[in-house]
């Protein structure tokens, strides 16, 4: 998987490890929003989004990505899909009614 240049990492690999991440840890913020917020107004939910987004980047440097070399492009996508992730899996949720 190592490229002459020295990287760990080939651009598909790396790809599919951060979006991986950034999906798992939107979901798992969603999961943990229906467990612990009173409801949709409860701001409980929003915090553990924001920690996931937080806690992303150094999760990113364990895995061996070079985190250095982000722009802004994908550092939105990060902050994007964990978004988009955690909205539609708190969503469900609320909508269903379920109790975890």
């Amino acid at each position: 998987m190592a490229t002459e240049s020295g990287e760990r990492f080939s651009p598909h690999v790396r790809g599919v490890t951060v979006t991986t991440l950034a999906t798992t840890m939107g979901v798992a913020a969603g999961v943990g929003s229906a467990l612990l917020a009173g409801g949709p107004t409860d701001r409980t939910g929003l915090f553990l989004m924001i920690g996931a987004l937080l806690l992303q980047l150094p999760a990113l440097h364990l895995l061996g990505i070079d985190v250095s070399e982000f722009g802004i492009k994908d550092n939105l996508y990060l902050a994007f899909m964990t978004f988009a992730l955690w909205f539609v899996t708190w969503g469900l949720l609320l909508t269903a009614g379920a109790r975890l």
